[in-house]
């Protein structure tokens, strides 16, 4: 009761856009409790009010798998979180010293920003941060992540920023060109690694409204050009991040 109190909180303005869950007829049991309004509240009341990592990156990989896929629960926890105000609680664990727990933000991240308002909102607000945990730039001390870590980052960058010019325009903004191209032609960097960066810049360069700006701070159209034969996954929303914690 008592993270079930903390964790709610009045509604959005009523003009934004809402989904409310269904009606039940009859009372939830079993696995039916894992997905009710009542428990997308306490994982919020959860990432906001503890301070254990276990704790925080179980609760964001929870919504991370709950947001999964195209099944009807997941879309209405999708508009849940932004109405409990819950995005912003999970892109501020993107500045936690834990990298489990950053991973795991990075995970709930994406699978959140399928909905079009959430990535939205994403772009605006997370954008910053998941730059600032790619490796490279200027950043002191220097993040240094491992490999899965890197590529789930990626990987939500460029869920956040398909068909989002204005997330790409964050994402020009706080350097992470500069952070892509280096992950690219530094030749450190595993191929995993590679081909995530690579799907992020084909993506940016696909903006034509985002070249000119880009071509006058000194890049090439062959900055963004790299070989994705063997990439193993694709752009758009139907790319959701399943793994289990």
């Amino acid at each position: 009761d008592e993270w079930f109190s903390r964790g709610k909180k009045l509604p959005e303005d009523p003009a934004t856009d809402t989904m409310d869950f269904p009606k039940r007829t009859t009372p939830a049991k079993g696995y039916e409790l894992l997905f009710q309004p009542e428990v997308v509240r306490i994982y919020i009341s959860l990432l906001k009010e503890s301070k254990t990592p276990a704790i925080l990156e179980a609760s964001a990989g929870a919504i991370q798998n709950l947001c999964a896929g195209s099944w009807t629960y997941g879309r209405y926890i999708r508009s849940a979180l932004r109405q409990e105000k819950g995005l912003s609680a999970i892109a501020d664990l993107l500045t936690h010293d834990s990298e489990r727990v950053v991973k795991a933000a990075s995970g709930a991240l994406r699978n959140l920003a399928v909905d079009l308002r959430n990535k939205e909102l994403i772009g605006k607000h997370a954008i910053p941060n998941l730059v600032k945990n790619l490796p490279g730039g200027q950043q002191t001390p220097a993040k240094n992540l491992s490999e899965d870590t890197v590529v789930s980052i990626l990987n939500t960058i460029n869920e956040v920023i398909v068909d989002n010019l204005e997330a790409a325009k964050k994402l020009r903004e706080t350097q992470g060109i500069e952070k892509l191209v280096l992950i690219n032609k530094s030749g450190n960097r595993s191929e995993r690694e590679v081909r995530a960066a690579a799907l992020v810049l084909q993506t940016v360069w696909g903006y034509k409204e985002l070249r000119k700006p880009l071509e006058k701070e000194g890049w090439k159209k062959s900055d963004f050009q790299v070989s994705l034969s063997n990439a193993s996954r694709t752009q758009g929303g139907s790319s959701f991040d399943d793994s289990t914690l």
